[in-house]
């Protein structure tokens, strides 16, 4: 019987990475999106070609509602779950200046990127642990977040995406801390600059950065790389690693002179 991951907004971008990866890697496989399936068959085919069973469970992760029926929809299809992907975020509708941002765009951001991921890894840390009391000698299972290095790097025309991205850090440490007795490490990944939709407006301007040397590895990073690490998290190449945070931003972030 195959190990079970449930992806947030893994129909494309990062997400769909992530399940590629774990396709490959042997996972079934609950895709979470807010689209309807029918407007997602091409990247759900895609992902039952490499092997997977895989269940779309839609659903908006910043309500409690929708965060308890995707739950419900992954134990009616799979009756477990191994892995958990927080990968679901979403960026300001308008980037305004930190002076001009309103607590529309606040509850916006912060209820999907922060709250929701945080409510959905507690109640997935419930679901695990069950499992794991219920079968301690062959149970397996993590949690994985996908934060951004705008968890530590400042962007003042979107302050509450950085706010969001910075505390999924410490949910990060704090459910790794808290799931340590019951053997469930917990991960973040920080990606970098990665060429995906929500990056496609600025593309120019990061075109032009990474020319100029912003990161050591002179190009943009792809969802491929973030799959990679989520697969290797994913499998337990790294199990003596609980709360570490995983760079994938091609050496941005080294201090340079």
């Amino acid at each position: 019987m195959k190990p079970v991951a449930l992806i947030t907004g893994g129909s494309r971008g990062i997400g769909f990475g992530c399940a590629q990866h774990l396709a490959r890697a042997g996972f079934d496989l609950a895709i979470n999106g807010v689209r309807e399936e029918a407007q997602v068959g091409e990247p759900l085919a895609a992902l039952r070609a490499l092997g997977a069973d895989v269940a779309y469970c839609r659903g908006d992760i910043a309500t409690a509602e929708s965060r308890a029926a995707i739950l419900e929809a992954v134990h009616k299809k799979f009756q477990r779950l191994n892995v958990l992907v927080n990968n679901a975020g979403v960026a300001p509708k308008v980037r305004h200046d930190l002076l001009e941002t309103t607590e529309e765009s606040w509850d916006h951001v912060v209820d999907t990127n922060l709250k929701g991921a945080f409510f959905l890894t507690q109640a997935v840390a419930r679901y695990m642990i069950a499992q794991q009391k219920s079968d301690p000698k062959n149970y397996r299972g993590c949690i994985i977040t996908v934060s951004s290095i705008s968890a530590t790097v400042v962007s003042v025309n979107r302050g509450e995406y950085c706010v969001s991205k910075a505390g999924l850090s410490m949910v990060t440490g704090l459910f790794a801390a808290r799931l340590g007795e019951f053997n469930l490490p917990v991960y973040e990944i920080r990606p970098g600059v990665i060429k995906t939709d929500m990056t496609s407006a600025v593309t120019a301007k990061y075109d032009k950065l990474i020319d100029e040397g912003l990161a050591v590895t002179r190009r943009w990073g792809f969802p491929d790389d973030v799959g990679r690490a989520a697969a290797a998290l994913a499998r337990g190449d790294f199990p003596y690693s609980t709360g570490q945070v995983i760079m994938v931003d091609g050496g941005m972030l080294i201090p340079r002179l």
